[in-house]
């Protein structure tokens, strides 16, 4: 598999202050890779880096080879990058459908077959399909954000915490479909702090801390990692 993401040494900050300091990786095309790590290390600041909504004062992002860090957010869109941010942010006023149809604003019109693909995926959606968005639960407000970002047929999803604030079984749920839109060519780069499931669909890895990347490898290895289980897993690690 080629590089199809290349983060290479950005730095971002906020005023005087270094959100991330010289983050590096890559993301090979059809992977799944996890950002870990506690609130405020850095995780949701470099998916909207990568997303276009922040700019780094130095390092570069590049997408097949091009260079696209500084490029705006609505043309990384046109490139196939899809960001599926936290919190949802669904359109509560308007209906499953038409919040759906803004997910494909780009094309002249919405793809038939992807949105029967997204209705397959999410049955609860098209039982909802005319409901107002901002009447749904928040499993399936995360079910619609997600058949959004779809409708814009991503080469690259962005999942920011999908599965915060859901009931276990709504976040199982969740799990299931992210890996079955991986297996259907989808490459994922998602942010979770629920460590166990992210690493159990992950290929790979990286955990951030106050802005750098301390650790990463395989899904399999950083879940078997001591530091993780303790971090992460609750565990009790003896020593």
């Amino acid at each position: 598999m080629s590089d199809m993401l290349e983060v290479d040494d950005i730095e971002v900050r906020y005023g005087a202050i270094r959100a991330l300091k010289g983050v590096s990786f890559t993301v090979k095309e059809g992977e799944v890779v996890a950002l870990l790590g506690a609130n405020g290390a850095g995780k949701t600041t470099t998916q909207k880096t990568v997303s276009g909504m922040l700019r780094p004062v130095h390092g570069e992002i590049r997408l097949d080879g091009l260079r696209i860090d500084g490029v705006p957010a609505h043309e990384l869109i046109n490139l196939g990058i899809c960001h599926v941010p936290e919190g949802r942010r669904v359109f509560p006023t308007m209906s499953v459908a038409e919040n759906l149809e803004m997910g494909a604003f780009r094309f002249k019109k919405p793809d038939e077959k992807v949105l029967a693909r997204v209705l397959e995926l999410f049955p609860r959606l098209q039982e909802r399909y005319k409901q107002l968005a901002g009447t749904l639960s928040g499993g399936e407000q995360q079910m619609l954000a997600i058949g959004r970002a779809l409708m814009g047929k991503p080469r690259l999803l962005l999942l920011d915490e999908p599965s915060m604030g859901l009931a276990p079984l709504v976040v199982q749920q969740i799990f299931d479909i992210i890996r079955e839109i991986n297996d259907s060519g989808v490459t994922v780069l998602l942010v979770e702090q629920n460590a166990a499931q992210a690493l159990a669909i992950a290929n790979r890895g990286y955990v951030l801390e106050t802005g750098e990347i301390v650790l990463s490898g395989s899904g399999e290895k950083l879940l078997s990692d001591d530091r993780i289980r303790a971090a992460y897993l609750g565990e009790e690690i003896a020593s």
